[in-house]
């Protein structure tokens, strides 16, 4: 009985991903899932977000993540190393992390002052990668602090300034600024991301994402 529940638990998961997949590659053709909007221009005054890649990659792909979702640990852990080893590492794209919180998610405020405090000592996306692959974890045990900690010490930062950052929400301000950014966009929910001026929303798979750069390389050499 346990093992046929298991089944079923199983194909109903596996139904809603390759309706999910379906719905999200339908999305990345210009289909009703993806809007243009215009990119709100970053200036010295504002925060630009999480950067990887080079300056002079022909398209960027801005990324409005929350850290306590689960679809965007989920597009951090099987979607994102093929977007940087292909795309990024390959100078074709630049990767621009932009924090969302969602209201509601009570841990959220935490993980992203955690991750804008590693990012001072030049180590965001090992944080962000860390926060993201143990999701379910800290989010279970209901003890943030310590399992951000516990990174931080893993990834050899500075503990007096990383702690000194928490204590103060030291980047409270940059994380509500992207996050209005992102309002602005029309970003309502996690994740969502900018590319080639399409908003499209969703944990989408890496092809869906290679179809949108090559869309934006194209508009570009036009």
């Amino acid at each position: 009985m346990a093992q046929s529940m298991n089944m079923k638990w199983f194909y109903a998961a596996f139904g809603v991903l390759v309706v999910a997949g379906a719905a999200w590659i339908w999305s990345s053709r210009g289909g009703p899932g993806a809007v243009e909007v215009d990119a709100i221009p970053v200036t010295a005054t504002s925060f630009p977000g999480w950067v990887l890649g080079s300056d002079s990659a022909p398209v960027e792909i801005t990324e409005f993540a929350d850290f306590e979702c689960s679809a965007c640990a989920q597009f951090s852990i099987l979607t994102a190393p093929d977007v940087r080893k292909r795309l990024v590492a390959t100078g074709r794209v630049r990767l621009r992390f932009r924090d969302f919180p969602i209201q509601g998610h009570l841990y959220s405020p935490i993980a992203h002052q955690a991750g804008a405090c590693a990012g001072e000592q030049g180590k965001f996306w090992e944080m962000a990668d860390l926060i993201f692959f143990h999701q379910t974890t800290w989010v279970r045990e209901g003890r943030p602090n310590k399992s951000f900690e516990d990174y931080a010490k893993q990834l050899g930062l500075n503990m007096g300034q990383y702690q000194s950052c928490m204590k103060e929400r030291r980047h409270a301000g940059d994380i509500e600024a992207s996050r209005q950014a992102g309002l602005q966009l029309g970003v309502n929910s996690t994740p969502s991301f900018v590319i080639g001026g399409l908003l499209v929303v969703g944990a989408l798979p890496y092809d869906s994402i290679a179809r949108l750069v090559e869309r934006a390389e194209a508009r570009a050499r036009k």
